[in-house]
């Protein structure tokens, strides 16, 4: 338990990997030990309760024999052309299509590919995107990374299937630090779906976490992450996603589990004509806090972002969504725009949404909104003075809510899987 000096050096004599990733691991836990000292930056972690947090009671588990017979939400909902599943971070099974392999794509656990691929691996694992010394966690994890997912497309190879990603806890007090890195070559194509997912309601958990989607010069990326961990998981991860010129990325987000979750979640459009969709669906119950703070940061010329969060609240809930355009001076002809919209199912529920613009080129639009409200209550009467059930008509409206945000995902699977979770947590319960 723990993750002290003694804790992690013990955490890598457990370790079969290459010389530069202990290196690079023994740099960010003397990172993370300055930081631990360091005050976090209110702006994006005031609203953010971590009082109740104790890492202590949390440890890297050794790999499970039991049972990972997880309900997850996607698994067996496509065809998939790849899957890689995580269990207390070590990797559970992985398989890819041999045709998909023939051609050069790597898809596969993060700790067996640093050894084999090196020369692939090592110049994208946090030197572009998530930084080691960003905040605690995110050293925390560059230092305690125990698995994940790595997708590699080489250039000009477009794969049709999606892949599928699970990252599930078993044992109590785990905790998972996944990684998952996507790289993208030049004029390549991929849809990689993952999830994560507690085997059962009552086992407490913790998720340290970090994404890296990398996307090359007309490249184009779909990737769908649903958060669905138990109520007693904790769940903390920094995302970046960064395009090249003319690349698009089309990122959803599906938040939906855990006790607290806070995401730092950035997109940079590096290159001309890059592209960037944020799609965000978020069901709070219960006294869940789930927490968002998104960056959009146009670096070059004829870039365009778009980000849309659609989040339900019920109980004493808490939604908090922080958001930021950022556009530099060289980056005229940007199209930026963001949009958090919240319907509350109670009063006493809360959102806190701020939205904000730092622009310094001088030819740009730019726009941003934020919303939130009750549920009215004459949509309710209406629909049941013609015969419809409280709770049918409360998944009407909800639904009919999301519906614009549903509208954007490309992936159907992902549509349907999402609208069938919402129904669940309503109480619902669809069969299936």
């Amino acid at each position: 338990m723990g993750f002290d000096r003694a804790a992690f050096e013990a955490f890598l004599e457990t370790r079969d990997e290459p010389g530069w990733v202990t290196d690079q691991r023994r740099v960010a836990f003397e990172v993370y030990q300055a930081k631990l000292s360091d005050e976090l930056d209110p702006e994006e972690w005031k609203r953010v309760q971590l009082r109740a947090m104790q890492p202590q009671q949390f440890g890297i588990r050794p790999k499970t024999t039991l049972s990972s017979g997880f309900s997850t939400l996607l698994e067996d909902k496509a065809t998939f052309g790849g899957s890689v599943v995580q269990v207390d971070g070590s990797c559970k099974s992985s398989q890819l299509d041999e045709k998909l392999a023939k051609q050069g794509v790597l898809f596969g656990d993060l700790a067996d590919l640093v050894r084999e691929h090196r020369d692939l691996i090592e110049p994208h694992l946090m030197t572009r995107a998530v930084k080691s010394d960003r905040d605690r966690f995110s050293a925390w994890h560059a230092a305690f990374w125990t698995g994940g997912t790595v997708l590699y497309v080489p250039r000009r190879v477009s794969i049709s299937e999606p892949l599928y990603s699970l990252m599930g806890l078993v044992q109590a007090g785990a905790a998972d630090f996944g990684h998952t890195l996507v790289v993208l070559e030049d004029g390549a194509e991929a849809t990689l779906l993952e999830e994560t997912c507690s085997l059962t309601e009552d086992i407490p958990g913790l998720h340290v976490g970090a994404i890296e989607l990398l996307v090359g010069k007309d490249a184009h990326l779909r990737f769908v992450q649903l958060q669905n961990w138990n109520e007693q998981t904790w769940h903390i991860a920094h995302q970046c996603g960064r395009v090249a010129a003319n690349g698009t990325l089309q990122w959803t987000v599906g938040g939906l589990g855990s006790r607290l979750s806070h995401i730092h979640q950035d997109v940079h459009l590096d290159g001309r004509g890059a592209s960037g969709e944020v799609n965000g669906v978020t069901f709070a119950t219960g006294k869940q806090i789930l927490s968002y703070y998104t960056q959009q940061t146009h670096h070059a010329e004829n870039t365009r972002s778009d980000l849309l969060y659609k989040d339900v609240l019920r109980d004493r809930a808490r939604v908090i969504w922080r958001g930021m355009i950022r556009v530099d001076k060289e980056a005229q002809k940007t199209d930026g725009y963001q949009r958090n919209d919240s319907l509350m199912l109670s009063h006493t529920a809360r959102v806190d949404a701020i939205p904000g613009l730092e622009i310094e080129a001088d030819d740009v639009r730019c726009t941003h909104g934020a919303t939130a409200g009750q549920v009215d209550a004459e949509q309710v009467f209406y629909c049941m003075s013609r015969g419809i059930k409280e709770s049918e008509a409360m998944n009407m409206i909800v639904e009919g809510f999301f519906h614009r945000v549903y509208d954007r995902i490309p992936v159907e699977v992902v549509r349907e899987t999402l609208s069938h979770a919402v129904e669940r947590k309503l109480g619902l319960g669809r069969s299936e």
